[in-house]
């Protein structure tokens, strides 16, 4: 076909694209259009195949022009975008809108209009007065303590508490009870039978955690509580309650001993608690470097996407907010229609929720933006031999053999997915260059997985 194109640059990534087809090429293609109803038409009187063109176009001009008009666009359209050079490309999740429908004319070149949006560009990116604060943590005998206590209250062996033995803080106890009301009786619905919970978590209604310290299996309390006016429940902010609490059960956690019996349990491949010890450490720095990584990683991205002001489109947007929608159906495991009757049903709406995502998801979405935007810019590409390295240090770090991670990402997607984690890496070390890294605050382990 002979084609003319003009690309217009509108707002918010959008792009008008004009085209003109030449007039021969729009008669070729009503002509081909016409000779398809001649080869397929059946009209009483004439023999399939055989019905003249004038009688067609007389019965049924207007289908025939509707849709040579269509093969025309449709053709025309793709042969612009089948070029691997073209300059621009619809999303492919955004329709191209044509507000006008041209009308065919076999005598002149066919003009058409289209607007559609493209993914979003930034052409020169600033790094000006951009710091990365790299956060500053060290793994001593307090943290691995830490992690060993976590390891013994998960092989923790839960027993009977004897009888006669008083409730204490982090016992684990079974009550029933219910309000007491002014006139002495129990308050209606207000009743609990068999409600567990450990004592110090505070994760109890009335939080009688104090209360009932002391209490022994059979004991019957009454308990008066006064709750402040900022109380988080509602339900008992400003007001006292009198309660009646039975005790039917307690427990304790029977910890183990921090020794080699425990390393051995933990895993078989550890001998000593030494060994135990050494791979903790191991994992801790590991888990450590990572998170990092991913606190510098987001840290200089804000920074970016603040500094560097661009649109994305409304249709981007809103494919990446109805992604997530079905990502959250999934996770109920439900439809995403379900879901919508679901937050209906909570008092809320969906059109709420996706107004709230939406910062969040446009932020996110402006970092994606700019990482493709700078590697390709900065041609990043990753070769054979650092793929193979990052197959070493993902075995080394898991504790795995290569071959056992290769097998991993056999998978193509797996692979190019490892890919892509390798090429950002590389994007970084770079970008880490065009700006200032300084010594950020001094943090425990814990504290360092509570950041941001």
């Amino acid at each position: 076909m002979k084609i003319t194109k003009e690309f217009e640059k509108l707002e918010k990534s959008a792009v008008k694209l004009t085209v003109t087809v030449s007039k021969a090429d729009v008669e070729n293609t009503y002509k081909s259009v016409l000779s398809k109803y001649v080869k397929n038409a059946q009209i009483p009187g004439f023999r399939k195949g055989h019905v003249p063109s004038n009688v067609l176009e007389r019965k049924y001009g207007d289908a025939l022009k509707a849709d040579a008009l269509s093969e025309v666009i449709d053709s025309s359209f793709g042969e612009i975008f089948n070029d691997k050079d073209a300059e621009f490309r619809p999303l492919p999740y955004a329709q191209p809108q044509m507000d006008k429908l041209p009308e065919l004319d076999l005598t002149k070149d066919l003009t058409y209009v289209v607007t559609f949006d493209v993914f979003p560009t930034v052409e020169k990116v600033s790094f000006d007065g951009i710091t990365v604060k790299e956060p500053q943590v060290t793994i001593g005998d307090a943290e691995l303590a830490d992690e060993l206590k976590n390891i013994q209250e998960r092989n923790a062996m839960v027993v009977d508490k004897k009888d006669g033995d008083a409730a204490a803080k982090d016992d684990i106890v079974t009550v029933d009870f219910f309000e007491i009301g002014d006139d002495g009786k129990e308050v209606a619905g207000s009743k609990r039978e068999d409600f567990t919970f450990t004592i110090g978590s505070g994760a109890n209604i009335y939080k009688i955690d104090d209360d009932v310290i002391g209490m022994k299996k059979g004991d019957t309390k009454e308990i008066t509580k006064s709750y402040d006016k900022d109380d988080t429940n509602d339900e008992l902010a400003g007001k006292t309650k009198k309660l009646s609490v039975t005790v039917k059960a307690l427990k304790l956690r029977d910890l183990p001993a921090i020794d080699d019996e425990l390393a051995q349990d933990v895993n078989e491949k550890y001998k000593t608690l030494d060994d135990l010890k050494k791979d903790l450490t191991k994992n801790m720095e590991v888990a450590m470097k990572r998170k990092i990584n991913e606190i510098k990683q987001n840290s200089l991205l804000e920074q970016l996407v603040e500094k560097n002001a661009f649109d994305i489109p409304s249709s981007m947007l809103a494919a990446e907010l109805d992604g997530r929608w079905g990502m959250m159906a999934q996770q109920f495991q439900t439809t995403p229609a379900e879901l919508e009757r679901m937050i209906v049903a909570s008092g809320q709406t969906k059109e709420g929720m996706l107004e709230q995502w939406a910062a969040e998801s446009e932020k996110m979405l402006k970092s994606r933006i700019l990482v493709d935007n700078l590697l390709k810019e900065k041609n990043i590409s990753v070769t054979p031999e650092e793929v193979e390295a990052e197959y070493g240090k993902i075995a080394e770090e898991g504790g795995m053999t290569v071959e056992e991670v290769k097998k991993h990402y056999e998978d193509p997607r797996s692979k190019e997915y490892l890919i892509d984690m390798v090429k950002e890496n590389k994007l970084f070390e770079e970008l880490y260059k065009q700006v200032k890294v300084t010594k950020g605050d001094k943090m425990s382990f814990k504290e360092l997985f509570e950041a941001r």
